[in-house]
């Protein structure tokens, strides 16, 4: 096998009430009851780190936001509202 290190561990009484009734009833030790724990805690770690999102680049070019000042996205969102307003009612007049 491998080589082990011992070392000691402080937790709660109910945790440690738990988790040696759960190793009984698994027909376990409480060892290995722990090491599997840190091993499941490790590994959705690595898949976390693995998984991180990243976006894309999708650049099309061009010049840039055509409105980017943020005294006008007021402005902007208002324009927008409006014209989600105006397709609904084309939608539903069709």
């Amino acid at each position: 096998m491998g080589s082990f290190m011992k070392t000691t561990i402080e937790m709660s009484d109910p945790l440690f009430k738990s988790a040696k009734e759960l190793a009984q009833r698994s027909q376990t030790t409480l060892r290995a009851l722990i090491e599997e724990g840190l091993r499941r805690v490790i590994s959705d770690s690595q898949v976390k780190a693995r998984s991180a999102f990243k976006l894309k680049k999708m650049s099309v070019g061009g010049k840039g936001a055509l409105m980017t000042e943020p005294s006008r996205w007021q402005e902007l969102e208002e324009k927008h509202v409006i014209d989600r307003v105006r397709q609904r009612k084309t939608k539903s007049a069709a």
